[in-house]
């Protein structure tokens, strides 16, 4: 819980004393990680996602109790920010509002995206399926990915989602489609 109190700290300039206590998304990830999940991992039915869905209603911020999100958590703002069922968020991830991590489809099983550590998400960007954001990665405002992974030590801005920094360097490159490299494996 310490480590959910920094993060508003070093993320959040206007933090200055124990207002952190008022940020929606401090209700949502505390609930979510303490309480929601947790009922959602012992598989009890039912329980888990209404209180998400009260949360939902107070905070602005659907996390499905299903989605796994690692230490350090922060969503600035947070309204309209969706977290599906089988997101997987590293640690030291930032998020701002109306982000989605959404799935495609029907699929069963693994349908969310997985965010790697140190990510910052940018305002209205839209994430969906089984995609892989890999460490240390910004994603622009209003950027769009749809099934496509992301290299380690990037930047990815536009609609579609293209790399214009790798590894500190400029670059103009297309995201690869994860679902032709995951099927050329079978």
């Amino acid at each position: 819980m310490f480590e959910d109190i920094k993060v508003i700290y070093r993320n959040d300039p206007s933090a200055k004393n124990i207002e952190f206590l008022l940020y929606p998304s401090w209700h949502a990830i505390i609930v979510h990680r303490y309480i929601s999940h947790q009922l959602y991992k012992m598989k009890i039915p039912f329980v888990p996602r209404l209180i998400s869905q009260v949360m939902r209603f107070l905070t602005g911020i659907e996390i499905h109790p299903g989605a796994r999100i690692g230490k350090g958590f922060f969503v600035d703002h947070g309204m309209g920010t969706v977290i599906g069922e089988t997101s997987e968020i590293g640690k030291n991830c930032v998020m701002f509002h109306n982000v989605t991590l959404g799935g495609t489809g029907k699929d069963i099983g693994k349908r969310h995206p997985t965010i790697g550590d140190n990510v910052t998400i940018g305002t209205g960007s839209i994430l969906l399926g089984k995609l892989k954001v890999g460490n240390n990665v910004k994603i622009g405002a209003d950027t769009f990915i749809i099934s496509k992974d992301v290299p380690s030590n990037c930047t990815v801005v536009g609609t579609p989602g293209k790399i214009i920094k790798l590894n500190g360097k400029k670059a103009d490159i297309e995201l690869k489609n994860s679902r032709e490299k995951n099927d050329s494996k079978n």
